[in-house]
C-alpha cells in the first residue's frame, strides 16, 4: 500500500504537470485529457491515504500536495457542470424555430449501419453530421436522402470523411483543407424555412497520439484556421465536431478567444464521449462552440450506435436581439493572436504518413 501511494502521487504529478509544458509532442499533450480521471483519482488516494497514514514519512506533505491538486483540477472542472452557474434564455418573440442536430463519430470501420439509421429517424434532427464516414457509409446513408435532400460530402478512406445532411435548405457550402489534403472542415451556409441564417462548420483534425500524429500541430492549425475563417462571417456560427481535444486546453482556449465563439459545455455538462465502450475513460473530446445569437437549449450524448464515439445531440435556437450571452464571449490579446499564426503555419509545414486507404489494426 504504501509503495502504490507513492507510484499514484508521482503519476497524479506527471499528468497534472506535464500538461503545462509548452510542447506540441504527445507526450505534453495527451494528459490534459485525462483531467477528470486524475481528479477522482486524486480524491481517491488522498482520502484512502488516512488509512495507512501511520506508515508514510511526512504523511501531511503528501496529502497537502494531493488536496492542492484536487482543489487545482476541481476548480476547472467544476466550469463544466450545473453548479457553475450560467443565466437560463427563453426564446422569445425574434427567436427563430428549435432548431436539432446529431454529431457522430461513426467509427469507419463500423458496420452496424442501421443502428446509425434508426437513431437518425429516432431523433429526426433537422441537421446531422458524420465523421470517419467512408463510401460505404455514404452508400448506407443514401435512404435518409429522402427526408435530408440537401447535403455536403466529402468521402474519404483515410478515417477523415464527412458527411454534413440537413432538412435546413444549404444556400451553399464548401469543403476546406486547411492544413492538409486529406483533412477536411465543412462550411455549410444555411436558411431555415422561417427566414433565419446561420452557418455550420463540421470539424475533424488528426489527434496527437502514439498510433497517430506525433504531435498536435496539425490539429492546433487546422482548428485554428477554422476560428480564423469564423471571424470572417457575420452570420450565426456553430462549430461542431470530433475535436480530438477538450475545452480546458491551452488549444481550444485559443481557438474560443479567436473565433470570439461560446462553449455550451460551461455551466452544464462535460458531455463525455470517447471512447464510448468504457465509461471510467471517457473523455469530452466531441466539442462545439456557438456565436452569441444562438442559444443551447439541450447539449446530451445519446445512446451507443456501435461507434467507439457517442453521438451527441443539441437543440437550439438563433436570436437576432438578443444580446445576453455577448460578457460570455472572449477575446484574443496580441500575443495570443501572434501564437494563433503561428500554430497555423507549423501546422501547414508538418508533414504526416497518413494511409490513403485506412486499415483497421
Amino acid at each position: 500500500m504504501q509503495t502504490a501511494y507513492y507510484i499514484l502521487v508521482i503519476l497524479l504529478f506527471l499528468f497534472s504537470v506535464l500538461p503545462k509544458i509548452p510542447s506540441q509532442h504527445w507526450i505534453f499533450r495527451v494528459p490534459d485529457f485525462g483531467k477528470i480521471q486524475v481528479t477522482i483519482i486524486a480524491a481517491f488516494v488522498f482520502f484512502s491515504a488516512f488509512l495507512i497514514q501511520d506508515k508514510i514519512p511526512h504523511f501531511w506533505y503528501y496529502q497537502a500536495f494531493l488536496l492542492f491538486l484536487l482543489i487545482y483540477h476541481s476548480l476547472i472542472l467544476i466550469k463544466y457542470t450545473p453548479l457553475y452557474k450560467i443565466k437560463k434564455h427563453i426564446p422569445g418573440k425574434n427567436s427563430s424555430e428549435k432548431i436539432h442536430f446529431i454529431s457522430a463519430n461513426v467509427y469507419q470501420f463500423n458496420k452496424d449501419y442501421q443502428r446509425f439509421i434508426h437513431l437518425i429517424n429516432d431523433c429526426k434532427p433537422e441537421m446531422f453530421l458524420t465523421m470517419e464516414s467512408n463510401g460505404s457509409w455514404e452508400n448506407a446513408l443514401t435512404v435518409l436522402e429522402k427526408n435530408y435532400p440537401f447535403h455536403h460530402k466529402v468521402t474519404l478512406e483515410n478515417t477523415y470523411g464527412m458527411h454534413f445532411y440537413s432538412k435546413i435548405k444549404i444556400e451553399q457550402s464548401k469543403t476546406h483543407f486547411f492544413v492538409a489534403d486529406d483533412i477536411p472542415t465543412i462550411e455549410a451556409h444555411l436558411k431555415t424555412d422561417d427566414g433565419y441564417k446561420f452557418v455550420f462548420f463540421g470539424v475533424h483534425p488528426p489527434p496527437p497520439s502514439p498510433t497517430e500524429e506525433e504531435t498536435s500541430k496539425e490539429r492546433d492549425g487546422d482548428l485554428l484556421s477554422t476560428a480564423k475563417r469564423v471571424r470572417q462571417i457575420e452570420k450565426p456560427v456553430i462549430v461542431v465536431g470530433d475535436f480530438n481535444n477538450v475545452a480546458w486546453s491551452k488549444s481550444s482556449i485559443l481557438f474560443r478567444k479567436t473565433s470570439e465563439l461560446i462553449d455550451p459545455r460551461i455551466g452544464r455538462a462535460l458531455v463525455s464521449t470517447f471512447h464510448a465502450k468504457y465509461r471510467l475513460f471517457r473523455f469530452p473530446i466531441d466539442l462545439m462552440f456557438h456565436s452569441e445569437e444562438i442559444f443551447i437549449e439541450d447539449l446530451k450524448t445519446l445512446d451507443n450506435f456501435g461507434s467507439d464515439h457517442l453521438p451527441v445531440f443539441c437543440e437550439f435556437f438563433i436570436d437576432h436581439k438578443n444580446d445576453e450571452q455577448e460578457s460570455q464571449i472572449e477575446t484574443a490579446d496580441f500575443q495570443e493572436k501572434a501564437e494563433a499564426e503561428e500554430m497555423i503555419l507549423e501546422g501547414k509545414k508538418e508533414s504526416s504518413e497518413r494511409e490513403k486507404i485506412a486499415t483497421e489494426d
